[in-house]
């Protein structure tokens, strides 16, 4: 009778080992499962991480001002930076370099698609030595191929002014745009009678100046002033027509009456 309770016992020593064995296993599965969990929770993380740094978030980029510009426009936006005398000062030196002269047309050379076409300086001005690459001369005399850069020279831009005697007679005045110097200034030798006269003629009908046509300009658009030429309205009197470049490059010429100071006319160029 003693043997029994022996067994029971041991089967219950046997039960308790693995009970506590089973306990163990189970708190080391527990373990492995959290520690899994974990390494996912942080691999999740991590790819999350680099995959932020190989996509990165969306940005939007204003577009370079200057990319968005027209050639022309570009061109006036060149010439503009590197021009530091203004229309009215030009005017001034212009007119002082020719005793009881009038302003008849001035402009800033390399601004209007006009100027390539047009010689600076026609024969009979003072001699220059000529680029080698095409550019003109310090002088104002033209390049070796004969045709005038459009673009600001070595010295910079330049203004070209027209001013003319109570008889007509016109004067070319060239004066660097940057510096304020005259360059050249000396008589057109291809007028006859008959341009003098025709001069003179719109010069007695402008009752207004060239400044006050600027100033009525640029009130109608904010602006430098790049042009002003005394011009015939089609037969219905003289014009002032000045052209103004805004800040957004583009060029628009106002026809201004030159009796009256009202707009007449206006074109702007989006070129």
């Amino acid at each position: 009778m003693r043997l029994e309770p022996r067994r029971n016992n041991r089967l219950s020593l046997r039960s308790r080992n693995l009970r506590a064995t089973g306990a163990a296993a189970c708190l080391a599965a527990a373990a492995l499962l959290l520690t899994a969990c974990g390494q996912s929770s942080d691999s999740a993380t991590s790819a999350a991480t680099e995959a932020a740094k190989v996509v990165p978030q969306k940005t939007t980029a204003s577009p370079s001002a200057t990319a968005d510009l027209t050639e022309d426009q570009q061109e006036r936006k060149s010439v503009l930076d590197a021009t530091k005398v203004t229309f009215d000062d030009a005017a001034t030196t212009a007119v002082g370099e020719v005793a009881n002269s009038k302003l008849v047309d001035l402009d800033l050379e390399g601004v209007d698609d006009d100027d390539r076409a047009e010689s600076p300086s026609p024969a009979g001005s003072p001699a220059g030595s000529p680029s080698p690459t095409g550019t003109a001369s310090p002088t104002g005399s033209p390049d070796a191929t004969g045709s005038p850069s459009a673009s600001p020279g070595a010295d910079g831009p330049v203004w070209v002014a027209e001013v003319a005697e109570k008889d007509g007679t016109v004067h070319t005045v060239r004066i660097n745009a940057v510096d304020g110097k005259v360059i050249e200034a000396r008589v057109d030798a291809d007028q006859d009678a008959e341009d003098k006269k025709q001069t003179a003629d719109r010069l007695s009908q402008a009752t207004q100046t060239p400044e006050q046509a600027a100033k009525v300009a640029t009130e109608k658009k904010k602006g430098t002033v790049t042009s002003v030429s005394l011009d015939d309205n089609d037969g219905n009197g003289v014009i002032w027509s000045v052209d103004v470049v805004g800040s957004d490059w583009k060029k628009t010429t106002f026809d201004v009456d030159a009796k009256n100071d009202t707009i007449v006319r206006e074109e702007t160029d989006n070129d």
